[in-house]
């Protein structure tokens, strides 16, 4: 049976269970039999009209399902859907290099 790999902060929504499996046809069923098991991850992936939230990555094996069919992706037995919720965020922090006779300049820094 096709197995989603569930990423740590979705593992609330499985049981904390970090493989689930289930039995579809396609990628939208696959969707809709994971939250048959665990209510609530349809509403975590698919926006108002049923596409996969901006903010959240589907991939089918390696493949980004965006670049693919999509949610009629067919699936096999085989086949492992991984969830990836996209990373954004940082701050920018500005440091300031001085020396023995004072300011000598400055540089920004990204950290996550």
């Amino acid at each position: 049976m096709p197995q989603f790999r569930i990423p740590g902060p979705l593992r609330n929504l499985s049981g904390g269970q970090p493989v689930v499996e289930v039995q579809a046809e396609d990628l939208r069923g696959a969707i809709d039999a994971l939250d048959g098991l665990h209510p609530g991850f349809k509403g975590r992936l698919l926006d108002d009209q049923g596409e996969p939230r901006e903010f959240v990555n589907l991939f089918l094996n390696e493949d980004d399902v965006r670049l693919g069919d999509g949610l009629a992706s067919k699936l096999k037995a085989t086949d492992e859907i991984a969830i990836v919720p996209a990373v954004a965020g940082g701050s920018a922090r500005r440091t300031f290099v001085t020396g023995a006779t004072g300011f000598i300049g400055s540089a920004t820094s990204v950290s996550s």
